[in-house]
C-alpha cells in the first residue's frame, strides 16, 4: 500500500517543495508515497473564479467560501482522512503521525485569508490539527511539517529502522543528547560513559538524561508522560557530564 497525500490549496506551486529533495523526495522518486496537489480555484463556478468573500457580520479579512472548498475536497475525496491545518486543531502529536503513517494517505486541506466558513465542518467529515500556538500565512507549511513527519516513517524510507524509534516524542520523552568525535572539544569531553563500551551503562544514562531534559525543558510533557507523579528523574547532572 502506497501512502497517498493529496494537497487541497491555493497555492499548489508549493508542493512538493522541500518534500522534493532529501529522505522524502528520494521516496517520493521511488514510488514509496504519492504527491498530488489541488487548486482550490479550479472549483470556482464564476468568470473570476472567486474562493472567498467578506465574513458575514462585518471585519476584516476574506473568508475561504464552503461551496467553493466542499466541491474541491468532494472532487478528491476517497476514503482517506481529511486534515485541516488551522490554528483552531488539536496539536500534532507524533502519535497521530504514527496513526497516518500506517494507513492509506491523507487529504490536507489548507487555509488562507482569515480560515473557511464554519459551514464546511458541519458538513463535511474534517479533522482539525495544528503545528503549534502561532500563525502563518497559510495552511501550505503546516502540511508540509505533517507530511515530512508521516513520510520518515514509511518502511524504507529511513536508512535504519531504529532511527525511529529513539527520537524526541517517540516515548513521551525528548531525546537523549547525542556526540561525535573528536573526543575533546573547546575543553569539552565526550562523557566517559559512552566510551566505556557498557551498553547498559550507556543506556541507563541515555534514559536519565531524556528525562531530565524533558523535566527541565518541557514540563508540560513531563507531566504527561507520568515523571511528575514518579519524582525527579535519576542520573546525570550536566555539569558533571562535561567535565
Amino acid at each position: 500500500m502506497t501512502f497517498a497525500a493529496t494537497v487541497v490549496t491555493l497555492y499548489p506551486e508549493m508542493f512538493p517543495g522541500p518534500l522534493g529533495v532529501s529522505l522524502a523526495g528520494r521516496a517520493l522518486g521511488e514510488g514509496r508515497w504519492s504527491l498530488q496537489a489541488v487548486n482550490i480555484r479550479d472549483f470556482a463556478t464564476d468568470r473570476h473564479r472567486s474562493v472567498d468573500d467578506t465574513p458575514a457580520g462585518g471585519g476584516a479579512g476574506m473568508v475561504l467560501r464552503a461551496d467553493v472548498v466542499a466541491a474541491a475536497l468532494d472532487g478528491v475525496a476517497d476514503g482517506r482522512p481529511i486534515l485541516a491545518m488551522t490554528p483552531r486543531g488539536r496539536p500534532l502529536t507524533q502519535a497521530r503521525v504514527r496513526e497516518l503513517a500506517a494507513g492509506p494517505g491523507a487529504i490536507i486541506l489548507c487555509g488562507r485569508f482569515e480560515g473557511f466558513d464554519e459551514r464546511l465542518f458541519d458538513a463535511r467529515r474534517i479533522e482539525e490539527i495544528s503545528i503549534g500556538d502561532y500563525i502563518l500565512s497559510g495552511g501550505e507549511i503546516g502540511a508540509l511539517v505533517l507530511l515530512d513527519a508521516c513520510v520518515r516513517l514509511l518502511p524504507g524510507v529511513m536508512g535504519a529502522a531504529s532511527s525511529g524509534v529513539e527520537e524526541s516524542f517517540e516515548s513521551g520523552l525528548l531525546e537523549y543528547p547525542h556526540y561525535t568525535r573528536p573526543q575533546m572539544w573547546e575543553g569539552r569531553r565526550i562523557p566517559e560513559v559512552l566510551r566505556s563500551g557498557d551498553h547498559a551503562k550507556v543506556a541507563a544514562w541515555r534514559k536519565a538524561r531524556a528525562e531530565a531534559d524533558t523535566r527541565l525543558r518541557r514540563p508540560d510533557l513531563w507531566e504527561r508522560h507520568g515523571g511528575a507523579r514518579v519524582g525527579s528523574p535519576s542520573g546525570a547532572r550536566h555539569e558533571e557530564d562535561d567535565a
